[in-house]
């Protein structure tokens, strides 16, 4: 399969999913082993109490899954959210998001995939841990 670029693979997102535009959603880095998703810090994305929101958190740990499976695979457009469990560890700070998402296991029909999501800026603290499945079209 043809290799992705990070800039192919956030235009495949950005026109198969609509919503990755409203949160300007990034793919900083791809190769076959990891991505790297971005959120830029904007004030609709946060939630009462001054945090970034949970969906918003969620959509960039999803996001950065396809990234590193379409990194791996090359087109599977078609590669769909199976399931997704989240763990929030720390309040985000107002700053720009990141996520970093691997592969843990992959086989003919899913790949196994981990997050882990930071605060930019600073320390970088780790605010929420991501496993998650996507089922491959066969």
């Amino acid at each position: 399969m043809a290799e992705l670029t990070a800039d192919q693979v956030q235009a495949l997102i950005r026109a198969g999913v609509p919503m990755a535009e409203d949160i300007d959603l990034r793919i900083d880095h791809l190769d076959a082993d990891k991505a790297v998703a971005r959120v830029p810090f904007h004030g609709k994305l946060v939630r009462p109490g001054g945090t970034v929101s949970g969906p918003t958190i969620m959509s960039l740990a999803d996001a950065a899954m396809y990234a590193v499976v379409l990194g791996r695979l090359g087109r599977v457009e078609m590669a769909v959210t199976a399931n997704l469990n989240i763990n929030f560890l720390a309040k985000p700070k107002p700053v720009d998001l990141v996520a970093e998402a691997r592969i843990l296991r992959l086989s003919r029909r899913q790949a196994v995939c981990e997050v882990q999501l930071y605060s930019q800026g600073g320390e970088g603290e780790l605010v929420a841990h991501v496993t998650g499945t996507y089922a491959l079209p066969l």
